[in-house]
């Protein structure tokens, strides 16, 4: 008898939710978190399309968990990984690091059981009018994914001077940068993509990490 979540799985499209970590309305992290979800469309992906201030939450609060729970903002983000097979953060940077926001409901979200972000796959970008720009903040960010369990995509993508960079039409306008952006992009994918059809890949990336698969509770108390 064939293997019937195998072949579900074959069958599906690799789903990834994208979403720019800015709560500004325009901001440059939202219009190249917009190029993002078409360019992984014209490779084949179903895109999950969110909004920071569909996550943002109030500040984490232990007493406030031990009474009411996780607030709407946490949930909605815990659904919305448990959903995709992969997520894609277009992060700001602020003071040399991530949006304490973005930390914030990364915090609440790591307290819910089993963790959402264990095991899936990330990419992480920024854009940024700097010349770095934003990859110090992409940086602080990927440290509490990874401890999460998160697999965090090698290759990043800071889009610097991105006030010049993205052209009318909201796409990159340097022609190499442009190729480098979808390639990037297309080799997330692919290894989403081998992760979902192959699972003996999510054995392969564990061993590359060099930790034994499943001997640790990434998640700390306070």
């Amino acid at each position: 008898m064939p293997n019937m979540d195998r072949i579900r799985a074959e069958q599906e499209p690799v789903s990834v939710l994208v979403f720019a970590a800015s709560l500004r309305a325009g901001s440059l992290n939202a219009r190249l978190a917009a190029l993002v979800r078409t360019v992984l469309a014209g490779h084949g992906a179903a895109v999950d399309s969110a909004d920071m201030s569909d996550f943002d939450s109030p500040s984490y609060h232990g007493d406030v968990e031990g009474k009411e729970g996780l607030p709407p903002g946490a949930r909605e983000l815990t659904r919305r990984l448990q959903a995709n097979d992969a997520f894609v953060i277009v992060s700001p940077e602020y003071n040399g690091s991530m949006p304490g926001y973005l930390k914030n409901v990364i915090d609440w979200v790591s307290r819910v059981r089993p963790q959402p972000f264990n095991t899936r796959h990330a990419l992480l970008l920024s854009a940024s009018p700097s010349m770095a720009g934003g990859n110090r903040g992409l940086w602080s960010l990927r440290m509490p994914l990874e401890h999460l369990g998160a697999r965090v995509f090698p290759d990043m993508f800071s889009l610097a001077q991105a006030d010049k960079a993205l052209d009318a039409g909201g796409q990159i306008a340097d022609e190499k940068l442009r190729a480098r952006f979808d390639q990037n992009l297309a080799a997330f994918l692919e290894l989403v993509e081998a992760a979902k059809r192959y699972p003996c890949m999510k054995k392969a990336w564990v061993e590359f990490l060099g930790e034994p698969a499943g001997s640790a509770d990434r998640v700390d108390a306070d």
